[in-house]
């Protein structure tokens, strides 16, 4: 279990070692190295996701390990809760950020392996802590850098814990 101790709760996550190997030892990998303490959310859409794991407070791109395969077609789901992999269009370019399904998000699943088709690799689901998911998606946002739906107030992951 990962626990995401942020500014506004706790949110705990549960890996799928097993159906995303290669993901989950990516994720666990980043949480061990404390990658993701003093993170943000930098893009939180109500009603679709929040996602985080790439930007320090001051809005700085943090520098990662190279890409992982894309295990979307591995059939988990972009269900309500679920935690997966962002990445540009580029299918296997996800590196460490990574988004939380506020809503089943079906059109997010892998369907075909084309670059359209690949999908967003899920890899676990939160555990506990919804309620701070939810909270999160609420805030106000706007744009900064260059980036939209940033929260006006930054959403901190303090520490990752590994349980």
């Amino acid at each position: 279990m990962i626990i995401f101790s942020t500014n506004f709760g706790d949110i705990e996550i549960e890996l799928d070692m097993e159906t995303t190997p290669v993901t989950a030892k990516n994720f666990l990998k980043y949480c061990e190295d404390g990658f993701y303490d003093n993170t943000i959310f930098h893009r939180v859409i109500d009603g679709f996701m929040i996602q985080g794991g790439g930007f320090t407070p001051e809005m700085r791109e943090k520098d990662t390990r190279e890409p992982i395969v894309n295990e979307a077609n591995r059939g988990l789901k972009n269900v309500t809760g679920s935690i997966a992999m962002a990445r540009t269009d580029a299918p296997h370019s996800a590196t460490a950020q990574f988004f939380i399904n506020l809503e089943d998000n079906d059109f997010l699943d892998h369907f075909a392996t084309t670059n359209r088709g690949w999908g967003y690799c899920v890899f676990g689901k939160v555990t506990a802590g919804m309620d701070v998911v939810n909270a999160i998606a609420k805030v106000k946002t706007g744009s900064k850098f260059g980036h939209d739906d940033v929260p006006k107030d930054a959403v901190i992951v303090e520490k990752v814990t590994i349980k």
